[in-house]
Parts: C-alpha cells; sequence; structure tokens
C-alpha cells in the first residue's frame, strides 16, 4: 500500500485531535459544542481553517469577533493573535492545517 490513510472521529463530542504532524503540514480536526474554545494565543505558523459544520466565532489581534458559517476557509497569518469560539448551539467542526508546520511544538 502506497497511501497512508487516516481517521477522523465522528459525531459531537468534544474533540481535538492531531491526524498528521509530520515535516510538511500539521492537519488538526476539532469538534466543539456551544461555549467552547481556545483561549488567546498567537499562531505559531499560517493557519488554514476550514469551517465543516457550525459557525466559528474568532477574534483576531485587535479586531472584534466575526462569525464564519460552514464551508468558509480562512488563511490566517503567522503571530496573529486569536481566540477561538463557538457560541452557537449547534456544534462546531473545523479543520485546522499549519503549513508550513511550526518549528517547535508547543507543550
Amino acid at each position: 500500500m502506497v497511501e497512508q490513510i487516516f481517521k477522523l472521529t465522528r459525531g459531537n463530542d468534544k474533540v481535538v485531535e492531531k491526524v498528521i504532524l509530520d515535516e510538511n503540514l500539521h492537519y488538526m480536526h476539532v469538534i466543539m459544542n456551544q461555549s467552547d474554545g481556545f483561549p488567546e494565543h498567537n499562531t505559531n505558523a499560517v493557519v488554514y481553517m476550514t469551517v465543516i459544520r457550525g459557525i466559528v466565532s474568532l477574534q483576531l489581534d485587535d479586531q472584534d469577533y466575526y462569525a464564519y458559517p460552514a464551508g468558509t476557509v480562512l488563511k490566517i497569518p503567522l503571530h496573529t493573535k486569536m481566540v477561538l469560539n463557538n457560541f452557537n448551539p449547534e456544534t462546531l467542526e473545523l479543520i485546522l492545517i499549519k503549513a508550513p508546520p511550526p518549528e517547535e511544538q508547543p507543550e
């Protein structure tokens, strides 16, 4: 078999899974329920974010929160201050790709 196969968790329970972490990219899958989120942090790579379902609420740098619905793809620059939340009752599902991957992985 030439290809590698990776599986994503299905469902509505909260999950943050690192699906692929290699020298080419970091590919992460996130499922969040209402009131779940990530604390304020600075991006450690260029982040490509795909909203699979739900609505993600993002606050980037000193901007106000913006809401992005399913079907949206965002490119967030390196070293951007980010706060990510699900303020909506619908389950939020995201794919996050860091490419190129960060040189150092956070603890």
